[in-house]
């Protein structure tokens, strides 16, 4: 068994169905987890949906169901995501599991046993939307003179009994973890945020509310229910068996990488190691919080009426066209946008026409020309330089796709595939077969190699694509003739209210 690798997705917050930042997240987790295991990593992936919380209750009511059929239907849509897109998560977590409570209320029992809780009164500002509390140095003034968030979503003032987490203590042991681990939070533009955030001063956090019910209940106390991002984060470690310890959690914990999105690092780099550290636990080793996707620019908004949803472009496009467009377009880390036009156009630009295109050929004209045995590679210098060529660049992929960098791995990959085409153009194997057809075969044999090299290596990316051409090629090992091939990826259109968005 290889060394292991846990990663984590945010879980997600079903008030709403799944949009296109959702996906991206689960795809991008999903290449990387995919990635690890070819590197023969013993890889744990977990996703999931965070169920409880004040958000919810009213989303549920607005719904005119219980908060819990809610839940069970709306997390359903986010597992149907993931599998639609062909997300290889080994756990899909749910917050409202009596196993997740059970681990939520054992982190609570630590960190009061730790002496880090007490009882008080909370008065200030709460935003319903992010299931977060705001000091008022933090608001800002939005239309009619209303208070909004860092985020920009509405804040109430909320005055209620709550348990108090002692995050005021944890200002100088957060520091110092980030300066002894300089890799905790990435990029380096999330992890320069965090420190100014906690360099500022940390003040005692409230964990639990009485003003709702729908969550888990805080021991001893039976009329609060814990704060959401307490119980949302303890996922994580619920996941791998928390508190029972045992095989999966001594094999796994700490995680390799908490995958999350800008908006929610806060959470993650600050409460979640605080709470970790009250309860005598280890940290995560690293917190990665990638960037917005947006539409054509935009912030996706239901207000604006552009939130997409990922099933849509999925069923439109492919998933593998979708998955590959994510993951090449966008400099993971930072902000990127997309419009159909874009994938189109990429798709057609990389998938289709140059790496599609460069497998059909090669494998139709062994199909054609040699009865479908693909020969072995040849041993001309063109051919060894092909190919040395092919080998550097999946190994630029491999280094890049480690530390996340998608876009530019991809970029190496796609030189690599240029360069196959420029030999095939050079080589003009179909000239070959009336003049040379020893050489031909090489030719052939040469670009099959390639062809096979370059699949492995997009595999974490194009997963389905890459397995079937992959499996064809295997097919003729040993002198067997391989089956007709078929076009990867075929060419996309826009469409007529595509085109006019495009114009």
């Amino acid at each position: 068994m290889g060394e292991p690798f846990y990663i984590t997705t945010a879980i997600s917050y079903p008030n709403g169905a799944p949009h296109i930042g959702h996906a991206y997240e689960a795809i991008a987790a999903d290449a990387i987890a995919r990635f690890q295991r070819a590197q023969g990593r013993d890889v744990r992936f977990q996703t999931g949906t965070d169920e409880h919380g004040l958000k919810m209750a009213q989303a549920a009511r607005a719904d005119g169901q219980e908060p819990a059929a809610y839940a069970a239907k709306m997390s359903q849509m986010f597992n149907d995501m993931c599998d639609a897109l062909n997300v290889s998560y080994d756990r899909f977590i749910r917050t409202s599991e009596p196993a997740h409570h059970r681990a939520s209320q054992a982190i609570w029992q630590a960190m009061a046993g730790n002496g880090d809780l007490y009882l008080g009164r909370y008065e200030g500002w709460y935003s319903v939307r992010d299931e977060a509390f705001y000091d008022d140095s933090e608001l800002s003034e939005g239309e009619g003179g209303a208070k909004l968030s860092p985020q920009g979503t509405p804040v109430e003032w909320t005055a209620e009994e709550s348990w108090f987490f002692k995050l005021s203590a944890y200002q100088q042991p957060l520091l110092d973890h980030y300066a002894a681990n300089p890799e905790f939070i990435q990029p380096d533009s999330r992890r320069n945020e965090v420190l100014r955030f906690v360099e500022g001063g940390l003040s005692d956090l409230s964990i639990s509310r009485t003003s709702f019910d729908w969550g888990v209940k805080v021991p001893g106390s039976p009329d609060h229910v814990m704060y959401v991002w307490l119980d949302a984060l303890t996922n994580y470690i619920t996941g791998v068996g928390f508190p029972n310890g045992g095989e999966l959690f001594d094999r796994y914990w700490p995680a390799d990488v908490h995958l999350i999105g800008k908006d929610v690092v806060r959470f993650h780099a600050v409460y979640w190691p605080a709470f970790l550290l009250s309860a005598g636990i280890a940290l995560p080793r690293q917190v990665y919080g990638h960037g917005f996707l947006l539409s054509r620019g935009e912030k996706m908004s239901k207000s604006i009426g552009n939130v997409v949803d990922p099933m849509v472009l999925a069923e439109r496009f492919g998933v593998d066209a979708l998955r590959y467009f994510l993951l090449r377009e966008v400099t993971f880390g930072q902000d990127g946008t997309y419009s159909a036009e874009a994938i189109v156009n990429r798709v057609n630009a990389e998938l289709a026409n140059s790496f599609g295109n460069l497998a059909q050929r090669s494998l139709s004209m062994v199909f054609k020309n040699l009865g479908g045995v693909i020969p072995t590679a040849g041993e001309a210098a063109e051919d060894r330089a092909l190919l040395a060529t092919v080998d550097q660049a999946c190994a630029e992929v491999a280094a890049q796709f480690e530390k996340f960098a998608f876009s530019f791995g991809l970029e190496a990959w796609m030189a690599a595939v240029f360069a196959c085409n420029a030999y095939v153009d050079a080589q003009a194997p179909w000239a070959l077969r009336k003049t040379d057809p020893g050489r031909m075969a090489a030719v052939l044999g040469t670009l099959v190699t390639a062809v096979r090299r370059l699949a492995e290596a997009v595999a974490p990316v194009i997963p389905d694509s890459a397995a079937r051409l992959i499996a064809l090629i295997d097919s003729g090992e040993g002198g067997v003739a391989i089956a007709q091939p078929m076009p990867l990826f075929p060419r996309l259109e826009l469409d007529a209210d595509e085109e006019g968005e495009a114009a």
